[in-house]
C-alpha cells in the first residue's frame, strides 16, 4: 500500500478544528508581541524551501485540502499534483527511508544519528510542490501543516528558541524572548495522532511514521 492511499481514505479527528484553532491564535497572539521584527508577509518564500518532516495529521489535512480543491479548481490542484511526482522523481534515490512508501527512517530523529545527519543535508534547495512557482503562494494555505504556522516566531525547541533568519535583526534575546510563540500547550496534537495512528485504512491497515508534503500530494 503506498503511503498517500492509506491517508486518503482516512479523516482527521474532529478535534483537529480545535488544534488549528489554538495554533492560529498562539500565532496571533506573537504576531502581535513581534511587530516590525516579524517580517513574514505573503510572497516570502524562506520557509517553503527545503524539505522537513511532517506527520500524519499534516498529512491527511493536506491531502483533504487537495481534494477540495479539486472540486473547485481541479486544475490548479493538477498542478500540484504534476510538481510533487516531480519533486518525487528527484528525490527518491536518495530519500532517507522507504520510498516507495514515502515513510522516513525513525532513524532520522535520533539525535547525533548518521540518518539525522543525513536528512539535514537533504534536499535544502527542493521547492515545496505546494508552492504556486508563478504567484510565489501556498496553493494550499488553510491545509498547510503545522511546522508552516509556526514558522518565523520564536518557538522553542530542543536547541533552544529558535527563529526565521529573516526575523528578529536588532531583537536582544531578551527581546525574543518575550515574543514566544507557544504552539500547543495542552500538547493536543499529541493525543491527535496517537488516535489517527490507529485508524486502518482501506485494506485494513495502519500507516504510521512520518513524511514530507510531495508524498501527501502526488
Amino acid at each position: 500500500m503506498r503511503y498517500a492511499s492509506g491517508m486518503s481514505s482516512r479523516r482527521l479527528p474532529a478535534a483537529d478544528d480545535a488544534l488549528i484553532q489554538i495554533v492560529n491564535a498562539a500565532l496571533a497572539d506573537a504576531t502581535r508581541r513581534s511587530g516590525e521584527w516579524l517580517v513574514c508577509r505573503p510572497g516570502c518564500t524562506q520557509c517553503c524551501v527545503g524539505v522537513f518532516a511532517i506527520n500524519q495529521l499534516d498529512a491527511v489535512r493536506l491531502q483533504q485540502g487537495l481534494s477540495d480543491l479539486e472540486k473547485t479548481d481541479p486544475l490548479r490542484a493538477g498542478r500540484i499534483r504534476e510538481r510533487a511526482q516531480d519533486s518525487i522523481q528527484r528525490l527518491s534515490a536518495e530519500f532517507p527511508g522507504n520510498a516507495k512508501a514515502g515513510v522516513l527512517d525513525a532513524a532520522v530523529f535520533d539525535e547525533g544519528s548518521e540518518a539525522e545527519e543525513r536528512f539535514a543535508e537533504f534536499a535544502n534547495d527542493e521547492r515545496c510542490p505546494v508552492l504556486d512557482p508563478e504567484t510565489e503562494l501556498c496553493d494550499l494555505y488553510e491545509a498547510r501543516p503545522i511546522t508552516c504556522r509556526t514558522f518565523g516566531p520564536p518557538v522553542r525547541a530542543e536547541g533552544g528558541l529558535g527563529v526565521c533568519e529573516l526575523c528578529f535583526h536588532g531583537a536582544t534575546d531578551e527581546q525574543i524572548a518575550a515574543c514566544e510563540m507557544v504552539v500547543d500547550p495542552g500538547d493536543l496534537e499529541s493525543k491527535l495522532l496517537r488516535k489517527l495512528e490507529k485508524t486502518k485504512g482501506p485494506r485494513g491497515r495502519t500507516v504510521r511514521g512520518r513524511t514530507i508534503v510531495a508524498f501527501c500530494v502526488k
